[in-house]
C-alpha cells in the first residue's frame, strides 16, 4: 500500500491535466514534481493552476513549465510541531519531508472529517422556467429535476453542506410550491432553509434585492440553480477573501474553434489568412462570490442581470475579480446537458 506522499508525485514532463487530476483527488491542494529517484524538483499547487488558467497557459503543456521551484520543506530531523506551525503561518495544508533532497515522508495539516461552518449565506437562483428543457419542465422547476432519484437542488445543497455551509435562501418564482413543499425549512437535511419570491422575473441579479436586512454582514456565495459542479468551496470563499475583490465571479474555459479560414484585410487587400482558428474566452459559470457592498446596492423589486449589476462597480479600487475553474463544472441547460449530469452523478456527490 502506497503511503499518502506517493500518491501525489508527479514527473516533471507530466502535464497539468495529469497535476489536476492528482490534487482533485488527494484533496491536499498540492503535487509533488520529482525525478524518478524521487528527489523533489519542485511543487504544483490548486493555485499555481488557477494562475496558469488566468495566464492562458494550455493544460498540455508540461508542469515543468508552472512548478515552484523553491518550495516550503521540511527536513527528516524536524520536530513535527515545528513543521506544523511553519505549515500554518504559510497557509500550506502539506509539505514534503526530505532526506537529502530526497522525498521520504509528508506532513499535512488535514483533521479527521472536521468542516468549519460558515454564517455566510448561499443564495441559490432557482426561479427560472427552464423553457429549453420541455416537456420535463412543463410541471416540474429545472431545479427538482431528479439526478439518481434526488432533485438537482439537493445535490448542489448536500455539496455546500459538506464544505460547512449550513445557511440556504432559495430565490423562487416557477411553481415555488415545489420546492417549498420538498425541502421546507431545511431540517430534514440539517440545514435551514429560507426562501424569496420574485412575483416577476427580475433578471439574474434581481433577487438580491430580496435578501433581508439581517443576513450576517458578509460575503455570500450566489450560484445558479441549473448549476452542477464539485468544486471545492471553503477554496472559493477563501479566494475571494483574501484578494479583497468587491465580487469574484467564478469562470471557466471555453474555446471557439472558427470552421472557415478567417481573412484578415486591410483597404481590401487581403493581410493574412488563417485556416480554421480556434479562440480561448473565459465564460461566467453561474458562481459568485459577493461582497456586502455589492448584494445591498440592489434595491428590492429591482430588475437589473448580473453583468449590469457588476459592471456598475468595476471601477471600484477593490475590483471584479475572477476565480477560474478547472474541476468538474456543468449547467443543464438542455435534454442533452441533463442526460450527462444523470451519468456523471457520482462525480458531483460528496455526501
Amino acid at each position: 500500500m502506497k503511503d499518502i506522499w506517493e500518491n501525489i508525485l508527479i514527473l516533471p514532463n507530466s502535464s497539468i491535466v495529469d497535476a489536476i487530476k492528482i490534487i482533485d483527488k488527494s484533496g491536499l491542494r498540492i503535487a509533488l514534481v520529482a525525478d524518478k529517484d524521487k528527489n523533489l524538483l519542485g511543487t504544483v499547487s490548486d493555485g499555481d493552476i488557477r494562475r496558469s488558467i488566468i495566464d492562458n497557459i494550455s493544460l498540455d503543456s508540461p508542469i515543468s513549465h508552472i512548478m515552484n521551484t523553491s518550495p516550503f520543506y521540511a527536513n527528516k530531523h524536524e520536530p513535527s510541531e515545528t513543521i506544523k506551525a511553519k505549515m500554518q503561518k504559510n497557509n500550506i495544508l502539506a509539505m514534503p519531508v526530505l532526506e537529502n533532497n530526497k522525498i521520504i515522508g509528508l506532513e499535512t495539516l488535514l483533521t479527521s472529517n472536521k468542516v468549519e461552518n460558515h454564517e455566510n449565506i448561499v443564495f441559490i437562483m432557482a426561479g427560472g422556467f427552464g423553457r429549453r428543457l420541455n416537456p420535463l419542465t412543463l410541471n416540474c422547476p429545472k431545479p427538482m429535476l431528479e439526478l439518481n432519484g434526488k432533485p438537482i437542488l439537493e445535490t448542489t445543497i448536500n455539496n455546500f453542506k459538506s464544505y460547512g455551509f449550513k445557511r440556504f435562501i432559495i430565490s423562487t418564482h416557477f411553481m415555488p410550491e415545489i420546492i417549498k413543499d420538498y425541502f421546507q425549512d431545511g431540517s430534514d437535511l440539517e440545514v435551514d432553509i429560507e426562501y424569496v419570491d420574485e412575483n416577476e422575473p427580475l433578471g439574474t441579479g434581481g433577487a438580491l434585492g430580496l435578501l433581508p436586512k439581517s443576513i450576517p454582514n458578509k460575503p455570500i456565495i450566489m450560484i445558479n440553480g441549473d448549476v452542477l459542479t464539485n468544486t471545492d468551496y471553503n477554496k472559493l470563499l477563501e479566494y475571494h477573501n483574501s484578494n479583497g475583490f468587491l465580487a469574484t465571479v467564478v469562470v471557466r474555459d471555453y474555446e471557439h474553434q472558427v470552421p472557415f479560414g478567417v481573412i484578415q484585410s486591410e483597404n481590401f487587400k487581403i493581410k493574412d489568412i488563417v485556416e480554421k482558428p480556434s479562440y480561448k474566452y473565459f465564460v461566467n459559470a453561474g458562481i459568485y462570490v459577493l461582497s456586502p457592498s455589492i448584494y445591498n446596492s440592489v434595491k428590492k423589486d429591482q430588475k437589473i442581470d448580473m453583468p449590469d449589476l457588476l459592471k456598475e462597480h468595476m471601477n471600484f479600487d477593490e475590483g471584479i475579480g475572477i476565480y477560474p475553474l478547472h474541476e468538474y463544472w456543468t449547467d443543464i441547460g438542455s435534454p442533452e446537458d441533463f442526460k450527462k449530469a444523470k451519468s456523471d452523478i457520482d462525480i458531483l456527490t460528496n455526501d
